[in-house]
């Protein structure tokens, strides 16, 4: 009955969102054809590629993880990414706060970023929000990087979606656009510093390569796995790899930047009850200046 829960839970999260992204498709393909704007499209695609154009975005990005726990349970996370660019002459500091809301069903094991433990059945709520800050070298060339702190907050409603700990590291991400072609990877590391002492301390890597491979009128080819090794963990249940991807497009609705994608990922590599597959549907207002 959970599972039925959980899965019907999930397959209206990701209707709507389909629905959502198929009329702004079909909406976006009148206004493509009316700008004719390739050069233009090309450079937005690029950017919002760019982990740290200096470009406000705002992507809500569900993640739906699929065969959970040992009832094979269907999980959800929807995060909410707000970038907000800042210049200080020939820099900029990108910050990106990454927001999570999360359903667990009641036997569901851990999922990426969130260690298992804590109270048991269904669980819906605020996660542990992600604040990083990117200082990276105002540039026009095809290399660009940034580097900076990273900081994990105990915003989590119930002990179960969160660490539990305050956390903070550094992180850093480096590219090349060489169009067609934006690829590059982000790296980022927490160790816990505040929190409850009879939780497990955070000590976790998360990397995320991602390649694009940019066609005409805005569409585009995505490989982005989130990767993350969790050294408090033993070695069997240590690592989470992803392998996969999708597709996307940039375009237009009514003057409006949007950036759509869907990917699909296998866990190659996963702990116990951790999922063993998962879909990732993010759409992305873009504000370019």
């Amino acid at each position: 009955m959970r599972s039925s829960t959980a899965l019907a839970r999930a397959r209206v999260i990701l209707s709507a969102v389909a629905l959502l992204g198929a009329f702004a498709g079909h909406a976006a393909a009148e206004d493509t054809a009316a700008t004719g704007n390739a050069a233009a499209t090309a450079d937005l695609a690029a950017a919002a590629q760019n982990p740290i154009a200096a470009m406000v975005s705002l992507p809500f990005q569900n993640n739906t993880f699929f065969r959970t726990g040992p009832d094979n349970d269907t999980a959800n996370v929807l995060n909410i990414q707000p970038v907000v660019p800042f210049n200080f002459g020939e820099w900029n500091v990108i910050t990106r706060t990454i927001v999570p809301l999360i359903y667990l069903p009641s036997v569901t094991g851990s999922l990426p970023e969130v260690p298992s433990g804590g109270e048991s059945g269904d669980h819906f709520g605020l996660g542990d929000i992600n604040i990083s800050a990117f200082l990276s070298p105002v540039s026009e060339g095809e290399f660009t990087w940034g580097v900076g702190p990273s900081l994990s907050l105990r915003t989590a409603t119930t002990d179960r979606i969160g660490t539990q700990k305050w956390s903070a590291g550094p992180t850093a991400v480096g590219l090349v656009i060489d169009k067609p072609w934006v690829a590059g990877v982000l790296v980022r590391h927490l160790w816990s510093f505040a929190g409850k002492s009879d939780r497990q301390d955070v000590n976790q890597t998360l990397i995320q390569p991602f390649v694009n491979y940019n066609l005409p009128q805005g569409w585009y080819l995505v490989t982005s796995p989130i990767m993350t090794a969790n050294w408090k963990a033993d070695k069997d249940n240590a690592l989470l790899v992803p392998v996969g991807g999708g597709f996307g497009r940039v375009f237009n609705v009514a003057g409006q930047a949007i950036n759509a994608n869907i990917q699909a990922y296998y866990n190659a590599v996963h702990p116990e009850f951790a999922p063993e597959a998962s879909l990732r549907l993010q759409l992305t207002f873009l504000f370019p200046k």
